[in-house]
């Protein structure tokens, strides 16, 4: 890293720890940093780039709009939003789509929406019932609805209207629900929790209780959402229809775009004013959102997803017995593998990374949610090689860890 690096690093925020490799370029797959050392990227920015780094779909609507229309403002229709919408909408089976920045403000918005239609139809019922370990972002009412551990000593006082149920327990979640509950919220898979995927009897149920109770089941499909697990959206795989759904993350492809899609019952409770934004909606992130659904909606696409699932998740079982490990978890290209008490995450984190450092080495990019737990993201494109490539870079990180 140059000086003029280490400069211009002072002037940002602390908010994470970073390793101290500075990244410049990237092309799918793989990343490097300013002396030229590659990666294998398994993070791919939070499971942001779907199509991998700099993909040419991307980069291609990028220049298109980039010479037409970057931003007219949202009180101005642009040609790109309502496109967008409508695909999401056709895809979806939901009504109307509000354009956010990222998956924060999409759940956001869904909690907003939630409340307004309680305002309207539940006599001012306003409370969402969330779950243990989730994560719905960082602003302080998304903050508020999650169960991250930590996360409600850091901003007091908390947003209120939420209570917490057991992940997984639906006589929990049913002890909650009062005169003043509207809703009910929750991640498929919880990502930050350690790819813990939701039971099909749970998800079933939860979408009995909100039609016992006449309330709304808000699903958060930020991370799962736009083919990460093998069907477009993850709610696919347990046969309910949400009343609200939150994109972000793979939407964009690695540019800033969320969205709240919702059915025509809450759409119709809102009004003008009621949510807004900035740059929601810009033309040119709405253009490349269009890119990334084309490509991965298709059919094709996400059946090549699924097979590449199911061969990655047995050759890393395979690895775990080898190596002995724990237990593996996956949705489609979501994944993870629980490391035993006595090897951190931390350590196999930086092994695999710093691999690169070394002459003619080669690094890999994976994530630790939990002090022993690895997550692993892939592009939804990786090919086969670059898969096993990956799967020898992980177990050598593991055995140099140990």
């Amino acid at each position: 890293m140059n000086a003029l690096s280490k400069t211009e690093l002072q002037s940002l925020m602390p908010i994470t720890q970073r390793p101290a490799q500075l990244f410049v370029r990237g092309q799918g797959d793989w990343l490097w940093d300013d002396a030229d050392r590659r990666y294998l990227d398994w993070v791919q920015g939070w499971a942001v780039n779907a199509l991998g780094h700099c993909a040419p779909e991307i980069v291609e609507a990028l220049q298109r709009q980039s010479t037409r229309l970057l931003h007219s403002g949202p009180g101005l229709h642009n040609d790109q939003a309502p496109a967008l919408a409508r695909a999401l909408t056709d895809a979806s089976g939901l009504a109307q789509v509000f354009f956010t920045n990222s998956g924060a403000d999409a759940n956001e918005g869904m909690i907003k929406l939630a409340r307004k239609y309680g305002q309207q139809h539940k006599l001012g019922a306003h409370k969402i019932i969330t779950f243990s370990d989730s994560f719905h972002g960082r602003t302080l009412a998304t903050m508020s609805a999650s169960g991250k551990p930590g996360f409600a000593a850091l901003f007091p006082p908390a947003v209120p209207g939420f209570a917490q149920a057991r992940y997984n327990d639906l006589a929990s979640t049913e002890a909650l629900i009062n005169e003043q509950t509207v809703a009910i919220m929750l991640e498929l898979v919880q990502g930050e929790a350690g790819v813990i995927p939701a039971t099909p009897e749970f998800v079933q149920g939860l979408r009995a209780l909100c039609k016992r109770h006449r309330l709304l089941l808000l699903i958060d499909e930020v991370q799962t959402g736009m083919g990460r697990c093998g069907t477009l959206f993850a709610h696919q795989h347990y046969g309910v229809q949400p009343d609200l759904m939150s994109l972000g993350k793979g939407l964009g492809g690695g540019v800033p775009i969320g969205a709240t899609l919702a059915s025509a019952a809450v759409t119709a409770c809102l009004a003008p004013g009621d949510l807004g934004g900035t740059f929601n909606g810009n033309a040119l992130v709405c253009a490349v959102g269009q890119a990334v659904l084309a490509t991965v909606g298709k059919p094709d696409f996400l059946a090549h997803v699924r097979d590449q699932a199911a061969w990655l998740a047995a050759e890393l079982a395979a690895l775990s017995r080898r190596q002995s490990l724990g237990v593996l978890r996956h949705c489609g290209l979501l994944l993870a593998l629980d490391l035993p008490a006595t090897l951190t995450a931390e350590r196999v984190v930086n092994a695999a990374r710093d691999a690169a450092l070394m002459p003619g080495g080669t690094g890999l990019l994976i994530n630790g949610p939990r002090p022993h737990t690895l997550r692993l993201m892939p592009a939804l494109n990786s090919p086969r090689e670059n898969l096993l490539q990956g799967l020898a870079l992980l177990e050598a990180a593991i055995v140099a860890a140990r």
